[in-house]
């Protein structure tokens, strides 16, 4: 088995469904922290604009899906009763 703890992972797998858990690094919790401070950020500013906020809030929670995923232990794959 490899060296979890040097395998470059930012966030753990879910034990259950598919996507990433909770971090486990420091870079994980910036880009977590991050990616909910520029979503909350572009809704304040487009508060007078409601279909603005919608595509704000579409577009920031799906560009970063990549790194979630690339920096996912194990990469995502669904796990849970059924899979896995």
């Amino acid at each position: 088995m490899p060296n979890e703890a040097n395998d470059g992972a930012w966030f753990a797998p879910k034990r259950l469904g598919y996507g990433a858990g909770l971090p486990i690094a420091w870079q994980g919790w910036l880009l977590l922290g991050g990616h909910v401070a520029v979503i909350l950020g572009g809704t304040w500013l487009f508060q007078r604009r409601p279909e603005a906020v919608a595509a704000w809030v579409l577009l920031t929670a799906l560009l970063p899906l990549p790194i979630y995923a690339a920096k996912t232990r194990g990469g995502w794959k669904w796990r849970g009763p059924g899979g896995a």
